[in-house]
């Protein structure tokens, strides 16, 4: 399926009991752009990414990845999507190697082509050094590039990945920036943060959630409207709840 808009959010609500979490939110993200889906901490950002991928149900609404409706196709929509959640899914008894061998083969990934990628996501995530160490003794900065690795793994058109400095220290900050900035030459891409830093170094556009409604979406030098500084506009847009 051939579409130009590759995450697409219609109408998204999510409530817990009388909380509602995500209200509304409605955006579309067109291929080949990096949007930076900034706000602060509890204001939506990590359930709504939720919601774009299907692992959790909307109370409303729907979302789209390229083109593919995520709540009656989500095994499809996969294929598409690479997700780095906040905390991934990591085994700390296998290798990095193992590990991509286990995801591989669920991605239905065999032979050369499995050993090809995995190869290529090492490399891309320089995990040559440790590609054999059992992840339960890896640093943080390692174990978040084996996330990102099994995130690549199948080549998705589309990464959503929550935080993903989240921890790290400013040498590997550095490194995972380096890295989106390449990805989003192929790729297209989400990142949530709530790290101002982050947003100008990578990001072609903002999704700013406050309050669990998108308050403002534009490129990042429009935040700096009206000789505001980011940290300016930060305070402004969640000044007052929605």
């Amino acid at each position: 399926m051939s579409t130009s808009v590759m995450i697409e959010a219609q109408g998204l609500c999510k409530q817990y009991g009388s909380f509602l979490a995500v209200r509304d939110v409605t955006f579309s993200i067109p291929r080949g752009q990096v949007v930076a889906f900034l706000g602060p901490n509890g204001a939506g950002k990590t359930t709504t990414m939720r919601l774009l991928t299907g692992f959790v149900a909307p109370t409303r609404g729907s979302s789209r990845i390229a083109g593919i409706d995520v709540q009656t196709n989500r095994i499809e929509a996969a294929d598409h999507l690479g997700y780095l959640p906040e905390n991934g899914p990591l085994y700390p008894d296998m290798t990095p190697v193992g590990l991509l061998q286990f995801f591989g083969m669920a991605h239905g990934l065999a032979g050369n082509g499995l050993k090809n990628r995995i190869d290529s996501v090492i490399a891309q995530c320089a995990l040559e050094s440790v590609a054999q160490k059992p992840i339960g003794k890896l640093s943080k900065g390692y174990r978040q590039r084996v996330s990102m690795a099994q995130a690549l793994l199948h080549d998705p058109e589309v990464l959503i990945m929550d935080e993903p400095t989240s921890g790290l220290d400013p040498n590997q900050i550095r490194g995972v920036r380096k890295l989106i900035r390449e990805l989003g030459k192929s790729k297209t891409v989400l990142v949530s943060t709530h790290i101002l830093q982050e947003v100008e170094p990578v990001a072609d556009r903002v999704l700013f959630i406050h309050d669990g409604k998108i308050v403002f979406d534009g490129k990042p030098a429009e935040m700096r409207t009206e000789g505001r500084t980011l940290e300016d506009q930060f305070h402004r847009l969640t000044a007052q709840p929605v």
